[in-house]
């Protein structure tokens, strides 16, 4: 595994060393991975301070565990080790990747807020999108889900989640929107070549459909005619439609 020292952890280690007891010739060594470098090193300067005073691995596990330091800190695994030959504190981090903006609508319909549904499952603080962009860690436009009100249930999220976390990243990156409609019909709008494409899915085998939607735009791409509605509801056929504008 490749090793990454942190600036901002080596400097404020050493003010740290300056005001506080003697760091006794502890090493420290950070892998951030994809996580936004700013959070992971908050937790990394909160980590080591508690091992200064503890000395203790289990006790810096105890305290992420207790604090739920992993969910805060947007954390998919960890992991921190001690190598005394070397006297090396290793922390090792990784963080989900971001699929889609969410907007999730309260009981009474009208109230809403923001989310954004990363490959675990899991529904994050848009903040989550600021601090990756900010690292230069996420780039491009996230796709919209647009859902029915109340319609952001478990099994939804979680189809959902698996259908992007299986697409290829040519065909997730042009994405536009994906709306899930009160019958549980789904429809992928995309942009390709700068080009709006719909593509009707239906309520069912969507992993298959996207697929055959995959093969489709990539055919369609080479031979530089896109299709503006691609019709997929019944799985056994394809129907394609072209605009007069194009």
């Amino acid at each position: 595994m490749i090793k990454i020292y942190t600036l901002l952890i080596t400097l404020s280690l050493s003010a740290y060393a300056a005001v506080g007891p003697k760091l006794e010739e502890t090493s420290y060594k950070t892998y951030f991975g994809s996580c936004p470098s700013r959070v992971a090193g908050k937790l990394t300067l909160k980590l080591v301070k508690e091992f200064e005073n503890k000395k203790s691995l289990k006790n810096l596990k105890d305290l992420i565990v207790e604090n739920d330091l992993k969910s805060k800190h947007y954390l998919s695994e960890y992991k921190i080790n001690y190598n005394p030959n070397t006297r090396t504190l290793n922390f090792s981090f990784d963080c989900p990747k971001p699929l889609m903006k969410v907007q999730i609508y309260k009981d009474n319909g009208i109230e809403s807020y923001s989310a954004i549904l990363v490959d675990s499952g899991q529904l994050f603080d848009p903040t989550y999108e600021v601090l990756l962009r900010s690292d230069g860690k996420l780039k491009g436009a996230l796709p919209a889900l647009a859902l029915p009100v109340g319609e952001m249930k478990q099994d939804m999220q979680e189809k959902l989640t698996s259908i992007l976390g299986n697409m290829s990243e040519k065909l997730r990156g042009r994405l536009s929107e994906v709306i899930v409609d009160e019958d549980n019909e789904l429809t992928i709008i995309l942009s390709v070549r700068n080009r709006p494409s719909s593509a009707f899915l239906g309520n069912d085998l969507w992993q298959e459909k996207v697929t055959k939607l995959e093969k489709i735009i990539e055919y369609m791409t080479e031979k530089k005619k896109i299709p503006s509605i691609i019709n997929l509801t019944n799985h056994k056929k394809v129907v394609v439609k072209f605009s007069d504008k194009f």
